[in-house]
């Protein structure tokens, strides 16, 4: 088959080369964007006069007989075509006949390329926003039943002090907000249009590019016909959101596999998201967090891949960009998995209040409060924490806790301890303490329970 490009050329494309250059097997799936962008792009030049009405609306039925046969998939895919956009043209040849050679007048697929994938990415980008919602949605539900219940929080994976376990899940809702405004961000600066800027020059054409980025949907247009072509910062930024994203999946992931094992208890996962054992009947492995867990080093790969990509690269295109898409479109993919199988497994977890609950008791968790009392009775905190720390190695040297620690004992070290200590040395004591912006204390946890519903009705998803 005669290349599209070919009239340079007098030997034919080496057949391994062909393969070794195609990229239809990952770029198939920019056909509903590359035919919309032509579509308008169609129209627009027939708009401003540059190609006849009757020949534009020849190529748009032609463009909208091919959309139909790909969404059928009875138009089979050849390596000699090399990408989507050659798919199309080349089909559009065959069903109106040379006038579809019109439709690449005042465009190159360098420009094609950038803006078919500006427009894939704001469609994922929109869906990943949805989806980072309804995995808050599941988040705050489970907090909502659990603002009482207590948990160890920990530091350097040991006891610190008692929290909510409510709380706990609220951070990861805040991860998840930082994650759904970075995509907000990174979706401006997707949605500047290319289209228009040719190979990288301009056209000669009189082509209204503003028109076509108001038909498409784009807030913009990328200012200068270089940058536009070989610009891939875009695909970047989102790579980074992506792998930050599965950086915070990664951690809830490692939760739910420690919470869930025996030696903690906190939590049972749902049957329908783990496995068992080929040998050791009574295992119930939490395979889908363990996944997640994995997926984060792939999408982390991608980006540092993408940076090094284009780390070398001179303007304006070059044929290395064809190897963005893969990293990218597979981090999309991983991002948009994760958050569904997360979304669907948090409403089956089962907490076991119960076991977290003794789990907070272990450790001297109240230290703090103890010396948070001796501040509040005039001891400079720095004495207070000494006296308070003097207090925690008498009770490992005695097994027992601070709240079982007599109080003569107490008051040996300091005389300002009195019986009124028993009430900060309770866990639910402690937690209702921290009252401030952002603390643990139930009544904060439910404040924040609804300013977080609240955003997610603002946010309109």
């Amino acid at each position: 088959m005669s290349k599209l490009w070919g009239g340079r050329f007098s030997q034919p494309t080496d057949r391994f080369v062909e393969s070794f250059t195609a990229s239809i097997q990952y770029d198939a799936r920019l056909y509903p964007q590359d035919i919309a962008a032509s579509v308008v792009h169609c129209r627009m030049l027939a708009r401003q006069g540059i190609i006849a009405d009757a020949e534009a609306e020849a190529i748009v039925a032609g463009l909208e007989q091919v959309r139909q046969e790909l969404e059928a998939g009875t138009l089979p895919f050849q390596e000699s075509l090399e990408d989507i956009h050659m798919h199309v043209e080349s089909r559009l040849r065959v069903l109106i006949g040379p006038v579809a050679g019109k439709l690449h007048t005042a465009r190159s697929r360098n420009d094609q390329v950038a803006t078919d994938l500006r427009l894939y990415l704001r469609e994922q980008v929109d869906c990943m926003r949805q989806e980072v919602c309804e995995m808050q949605r599941g988040l705050l539900v489970l907090a909502e039943a659990h603002v009482e219940t207590l948990m160890p929080g920990l530091t350097h994976w040991q006891n610190a002090q008692p929290v909510s376990f409510a709380h706990h899940l609220l951070a990861y809702l805040e991860m998840l907000e930082r994650d759904w405004q970075r995509l907000g961000d990174v979706r401006g600066r997707i949605n500047q249009l290319p289209l228009g800027s040719a190979a990288l020059a301009g056209t000669p054409f009189p082509v209204d590019r503003l028109w076509v980025a108001e038909m498409l949907g784009f807030e913009g247009i990328c200012r200068n016909s270089m940058d536009a072509v070989s610009d891939r910062d875009f695909v970047i930024e989102l790579a980074s959101v992506c792998a930050l994203m599965m950086v915070h999946f990664s951690r809830f992931a490692e939760e739910l596999v420690l919470w869930s094992s025996p030696l903690l208890g906190f939590v049972e996962l749902p049957d329908g998201f783990c496995t068992g054992s080929s040998i050791m009947p009574q295992k119930k492995n939490p395979d889908v967090p363990e996944l997640v867990r994995g997926r984060s080093g792939r999408v982390v790969g991608h980006l540092c891949g993408l940076l090094t990509l284009m780390k070398g690269l001179p303007l304006t295109y070059n044929r290395d960009m064809q190897e963005d898409k893969e990293p990218i479109f597979d981090s999309v993919d991983t991002v948009r998995g994760c958050l569904r199988v997360l979304t669907d497994l948090i409403p089956g977890i089962v907490v076991r209040g119960e076991v977290m609950l003794k789990a907070a008791e272990v450790g001297y968790t109240t230290a703090t409060d103890l010396a948070d009392y001796l501040v509040r009775k005039g001891l400079p905190f720095r004495e207070a924490h000494e006296v308070s720390g003097r207090l925690v190695r008498i009770c490992i040297e005695r097994g027992c806790t601070l709240a079982q620690l007599p109080l003569e004992e107490m008051q040996r070290l300091d005389g300002r301890i009195e019986a009124d200590v028993e009430r900060v040395l309770t866990l639910q004591a402690s937690v209702n303490s921290r009252r401030s912006m952002g603390g643990t204390a139930f009544e904060t946890v439910r404040q924040a329970l609804l300013e977080a519903r609240g955003r997610l009705q603002r946010s309109g998803m």
